[in-house]
């Protein structure tokens, strides 16, 4: 079906997003097309502040509109503990936990040579200067549990020793509610491995 241009410009555009097929992108470009002119406006204006206010902490690479950034500039935060995520989404899913309360260090990326994606082209330098320039006691990797996540963790790991600091892992496991009959190998492997005492 052929649509009017304005609308299938605004499709298209919706599914540049990621996650997003031609039918999500047609239910979005048809839901903005109903809100009142004032709601689009408003919108349309926090797409911009977004892009506009939204830049890299110059010290842990999080999105922030300050900088340092406000888990950078918290005195409350442990300084002595850096937890090493791949994107601000990383971070931003450990933070609704509430159960950390140190430093990130966002890597904007992991290694990734199918992508071209190597150790220079993501923030592992700066991490390595916040160490070296700061009483760092524990790296904590928090990376996914994907080819890429292991290679950049075990490139880190190779990295980080030289510093004879404590360098954790985040565990990988079991889901809650999920059973294990359809966990995967290496799912029910890793949840071995990080067994804890009761």
């Amino acid at each position: 079906m052929e649509y009017t241009k304005p609308l299938a410009r605004l499709i298209e555009y919706f599914q540049k997003l990621p996650s997003i097929g031609p039918k999500t992108a047609m239910r979005l470009a048809l839901h903005i097309i109903k809100m009142s002119e004032n709601e689009v406006q408003n919108f349309s204006n926090a797409l911009i502040d977004a892009k506009t206010k939204i830049a890299y902490c110059q010290n842990c690479f999080n999105m922030s509109c300050s900088n340092p950034c406000e888990i950078c500039s918290d005195p409350t935060r442990n300084k002595s503990v850096i937890c090493v995520v791949g994107e601000t989404k990383d971070l931003m899913a450990i933070e609704k936990t509430n159960e950390y309360h140190g430093q990130y260090h966002v890597l904007q990326g992991l290694i990734s040579p199918i992508d071209g994606i190597g150790p220079d082209d993501i923030r592992i330098k700066e991490l390595l200067y916040r160490i070296n320039q700061n009483d760092i006691k524990e790296v904590i990797l928090a990376l996914n549990p994907s080819v890429e996540g292991e290679a950049t963790s075990l490139y880190l790991n190779k990295l980080l020793k030289p510093f004879n600091i404590k360098i954790t892992r985040i565990a990988f496991g079991i889901p809650i509610g999920s059973e294990l009959e359809y966990a995967d190998e290496i799912t029910l492997a890793r949840a071995l491995e990080g067994r804890i005492e009761i």
